[in-house]
């Protein structure tokens, strides 16, 4: 049996980091309506000095399996293994370019310490090559557990042969018996959702109680009750950790699927990586308890992104809430700091997207500070906000450019303890004392944010201690917001002040790598093409 040839794996990869990054920032590196030139992967390769000059640490890769098209995000996937490298739905290379540039860009991003986090996409597959004959009953889709049909046949696009593939990587073919639920019916071109029944298949139960059972979300449900499914998975993940170095995963949709295989499966994962694996749920909901819940089923270092988190900071942009002293009451880092991972906006938040979340735009210096600047949750900035966005919404890079600047504040100077000044509801600060070893600089953060305006308070100020070890220094916003300098006093006290509606974060002036501010960041993306 002859293979299509197959790009050599570069010895860069092998290269893992030593250890783990101490103010990790993970970059979310694509947005919805990336260009679908297939140069993606390369402009990433391009971009990979100057992201790592600012202090981003780990980027978050999109769906980079074959899918339904040459144009597709990747969320609709159809062959896990097939990375660019085989003529399938009508292209070889993906929606974001061929495997050989997404080796190349997994090798130099090994040369600058960068971590890959691959979105693994779990819950289903897609766009299938031949239907098969499968027994279903039809279920209410506002409660899967309930049967509204006697059992019936449908023809059910089930059977993947992924003949271009020739068998390399793997040799299984998904058919009926790998699924358990769809939502289609070829033979009456009618949708619905339809749950298999043959040899006494059923939803998995250890699942979200969303809809009743979670298990199903769309397309063909991959059934992990079927242990062909299970090894298959299981394999992927070793070949694909082992293939491009991976630091870690996104999972796609985690509540939907059982989530006894994702901690088994993640938890295997990591004890064969030798740095571990940074691996994060997309669970989106908006009660923390309910997110809680389901962290009760995982093992301690599983992570969740923070929705409740960006539920409060949009609330906040737009005078929904007012008390800024409450952004972190009820949220995931607040109760579990250390399984949050911390986001204002994500490609499903984008304007015209499911979970569509706007954020009043001059708050967004706001929100990524009390992301990036504070101590708990591992802090994910968008690749929207920091090279704007395209398509039918297009915006312009947020935090008025100063995006690369707080994350080169938080990689300089966001260490330590932190001592928090919630004393006013609209404005509230606190300081980061610094680490005395590595990095013994601090800095404060001031922030105000009200709709009324108080002619007695234009310009709001907070007394912060930030050491005694500081008296006499002259202390500046680094970000430029804020023009006026604070003397630190012989008990290490400043009065800090900030413009309304308005941000800052000091830092002296004697401390190491304030010539690198303001920060220069290039956020013309897409001139980043060989």
């Amino acid at each position: 049996m002859s293979f299509p040839p197959t790009p050599p794996k570069s010895p860069q990869l092998n290269a893992k980091r030593t250890t783990p990054p101490s103010n990790p920032v993970l970059f979310e590196a694509f947005e919805w309506h990336s260009p679908a030139d297939h140069k993606h992967w390369q402009r990433l390769r391009r971009a990979l000095p100057s992201l790592s000059a600012i202090g981003i640490t780990d980027l978050w890769l999109p769906p980079g399996s074959k899918a339904k098209d040459a144009e597709s995000n990747g969320y609709d996937i159809y062959d896990a293994w097939d990375l660019g490298e085989f003529d399938q739905k009508g292209t070889v290379p993906t929606k974001w370019g061929t495997k050989m540039d997404l080796m190349n860009l997994a090798a130099d991003c090994k040369h600058h310490g960068l971590g890959l986090v691959w979105d693994a996409i779990l819950n289903h597959r897609s766009f299938a090559d031949a239907t098969e004959t499968v027994r279903v009953v039809e279920v209410d889709p506002k409660d899967r557990r309930v049967d509204i049909t006697e059992p019936f046949d449908i023809a059910a696009w089930t059977r993947f042969d992924f003949a271009a593939r020739k068998g390399r990587y793997s040799t299984l073919k998904f058919n009926k018996s790998h699924f358990n639920g769809t939502d289609w019916d070829q033979r009456t071109e009618k949708r619905a959702i339809y749950r298999f029944v043959e040899e006494g298949k059923n939803w998995a139960q250890d699942v979200g109680k969303l809809q009743g059972n979670a298990d199903y979300l769309m397309l063909e449900n991959l059934d992990y009750s079927n242990p062909e499914v299970v090894e298959e998975t299981t394999k992927w993940g070793e070949w694909i950790v082992e293939e491009l170095g991976l630091s870690g995963f996104r999972l796609d949709a985690v509540q939907h699927y059982s989530y006894r295989f994702v901690d088994g499966w993640t938890q295997g994962l990591k004890k064969k990586s030798p740095n571990g694996l940074m691996c994060v749920g997309e669970f989106w909901h908006g009660d923390v308890k309910v997110l809680l819940e389901w962290l009760k089923n995982m093992s301690p270092n599983f992570m969740l992104y923070d929705v409740p988190l960006l539920y409060r900071i949009a609330r906040l942009s737009w005078h929904e809430d007012t008390d800024l002293r409450a952004v972190f009451k009820d949220t995931l880092v607040e109760r579990k700091p250390e399984s949050a991972v911390t986001f204002i906006r994500i490609h499903d938040t984008q304007k015209g997207q499911d979970m569509d979340t706007p954020i009043k735009r001059s708050f967004t210096p706001h929100a990524y500070s009390l992301l990036l600047l504070r101590q708990d949750g591992v802090p994910c900035a968008f690749f929207g906000d920091l090279y704007g966005i395209s398509g039918p919404h297009p915006e312009p890079p947020s935090c008025w450019g100063k995006l690369p600047g707080l994350i080169l504040a938080r990689k300089l100077y966001a260490h330590g303890a932190q001592t928090d000044y919630f004393a006013r509801k609209d404005c509230i600060g606190w300081v980061r004392h610094g680490n005395s070893l590595a990095n013994p600089d601090s800095l404060a953060v001031i922030m105000s944010w009200t709709k009324a305006i108080d002619i007695q308070n234009l310009a709001p100020s907070l007394g912060m201690n930030v050491g005694k070890q500081h008296a006499g220094e002259i202390w500046t916003d680094v970000l430029g917001f804020e023009w006026a300098a604070v003397v630190i006093d012989e008990d290490g006290w400043g009065r800090f002040p900030c413009q309304r509606n308005s941000i800052a974060c000091f830092v002296s002036e004697r401390a190491d790598g304030r010539e690198m501010f303001p920060m220069r960041f290039d956020s013309n993306f897409h001139k980043l093409v060989a």
